[in-house]
């Protein structure tokens, strides 16, 4: 035992790369009663009744079998929303999980390039760390544009041959939106793996799906949290050419997706002229808050998301944070320096709005 003790110490139970990694912090979740949430962008509005009718008609004894393994009619349901053939679509335990998946499936540890713009998802780096791929963040340009073609060949850090590439679009911190040309053009000019991060898409002018079936190498990411008010279920999916679709089904988690999430999922399928009203709610909100916040002094960059990324007056952003927090509204500050400037603000109620803008005005008055 002695000398088991003694091997056990001189070599470490924990993989040194793990050791030394920075987990992904999530956005907090507040325990301080009566505060007003505006950090995570999750959905103001609840699932539609048919939803939760749906849901909680499926608590009863199926609860003791496992789940369709591979979500198979929600697979169904989604190809004919998306014009494509269910082989096209892989469901994941929210679409965090496919973001995962892709880095194991095409990406070589130490010695393949995950790619990124920055700002973007914090997540990325944290699972190019994980896998043990090489990082390549690449900064957007100051707007939060993305850049050209020619400023991307022009310089010397963006990889045209990258093994992934994940674009989030539209943009978060930012909520900048992007062209489909824009990304086209991208996808056209990348030889490696593709992956559009659409969580925010519902929210926006224009979508790159048709790229994902137009392009061998293109993966579309999209999710039931932020749009369709399933965050505590974990739905996502990622649609594509069916050779991607097959790797990520060989390296996915057995029942990955939960039965609860798969029968809410395919009940808000069901229901979406609900959530269509509700994103031209999220939207107004987010145009009428934009244009107040805007004569009050901040800086709004343009949204394309249900939040939107704010330049405060008259004190520093991390100031503004713990000053709004006094006033029990709670929004989001980055440490980071392309966006230490700002506050990311979720699109709430209006009366969640109203309340924000009163905090706002109450701290420029101090």
């Amino acid at each position: 035992m002695t000398d088991q003790n003694s091997t056990r110490a001189s070599r470490p139970l924990v993989r040194p790369l793990i050791q030394g990694l920075h987990g992904y912090v999530p956005g907090e979740q507040p325990k301080v009663k009566g505060l007003i949430k505006l950090s995570t962008n999750e959905n103001p509005f609840p699932p539609s009744g048919k939803v939760l009718a749906a849901i909680k008609a499926a608590v009863d004894g199926r609860l003791r079998l496992y789940p369709n393994t591979t979500a198979q009619p929600l697979r169904e349901n989604l190809a004919r929303l998306h014009r494509c053939e269910p082989e096209n679509i892989i469901i994941g335990n929210g679409s965090d999980d496919l973001l995962a998946m892709a880095t194991r499936a095409f990406v070589e540890p130490r010695q393949g390039t995950i790619q990124y713009f920055t700002p973007s998802y914090s997540l990325y780096p944290v699972l190019a760390a994980i896998h043990g791929g090489r990082s390549n963040p690449v900064p957007l340009r100051k707007d939060f544009a993305l850049p050209s073609l020619d400023e991307l060949r022009g310089g010397s850090a963006w990889e045209f041959h990258a093994a992934l590439t994940y674009v989030t679009t539209r943009n978060a911190p930012s909520g900048r939106g992007y062209a489909t040309a824009e990304l086209d053009a991208l996808c056209r000019a990348q030889t490696g793996v593709m992956l559009l991060d659409e969580a925010y898409v519902d929210f926006a002018q224009q979508h790159a799906l048709d790229l994902a079936l137009k392009y061998p190498h293109v993966l579309v990411a999209r999710t039931f949290s932020k749009a369709y008010s399933l965050c505590s279920l974990r739905v996502g999916y990622c649609v594509g050419h069916h050779l991607l679709i097959d790797a990520l089904q060989k390296i996915r988690d057995s029942y990955n997706v939960n039965g609860l999430g798969q029968v809410a999922a395919m009940a808000t399928l069901g229901d979406l002229p609900y959530y269509r009203a509700n994103f031209r709610r999220i939207i107004a909100t987010r145009t009428r808050l934009s244009g107040e916040l805007a004569c009050l002094g901040f800086e709004v960059s343009p949204s394309q998301t249900n939040f939107i990324l704010a330049r405060p007056p008259k004190f520093p952003a991390k100031a503004w944070l713990e000053k709004l927090r006094e006033k029990k509204v709670l929004v989001r500050w980055f440490d980071l320096p392309e966006v230490r400037d700002y506050l990311r603000i979720t699109m709430g109620t209006d009366a969640e709005a109203d309340a924000l803008l009163r905090a706002v005005k109450a701290v420029l008055r101090g």
